[in-house]
């Protein structure tokens, strides 16, 4: 059974190619626009693993990742890989602290979310 795989981006031509890429590769993909939509995706999909943007409307990917990874305990050991524009140490070393098993900065190639997602 392929790997369940959320995406939560809110610039719809990235999530629709992260979208295509995983499924292309054999995963089941689930999708998010909003931090918001991240945590209710979750609780309905249950996925082996998030992909998560951190610039985006109502509830910023870091705010999302701290109510998965600290909240429920049901969630709290789903991997989440952060894929964002934001390349500082601070931004690096925040999400480390949340506890994310992999940041890959935008722009991306297809083989950095392979290998990152495959990692996990």
């Amino acid at each position: 059974m392929p790997r369940a795989i959320l995406i939560v981006e809110d610039n719809q031509a990235e999530r629709q190619r992260l979208e295509k890429l995983l499924a292309d590769n054999g995963y089941a993909v689930t999708t998010a626009a909003t931090g918001v939509q991240a945590l209710d995706a979750v609780k309905r999909s249950k996925p082996d693993a998030i992909l998560m943007d951190i610039n985006m409307p109502e509830m910023d990917g870091f705010a999302a990742t701290r109510a998965l990874l600290r909240g429920e305990a049901d969630t709290r050991d789903i991997p989440v890989i952060v894929v964002s524009a934001k390349d500082q140490k601070a931004d690096k070393a925040w999400a480390q602290m949340l506890g994310v098993k992999g940041y890959i900065t935008k722009p991306f190639t297809d083989e950095q979310v392979l290998s990152q997602v495959r990692a996990v």
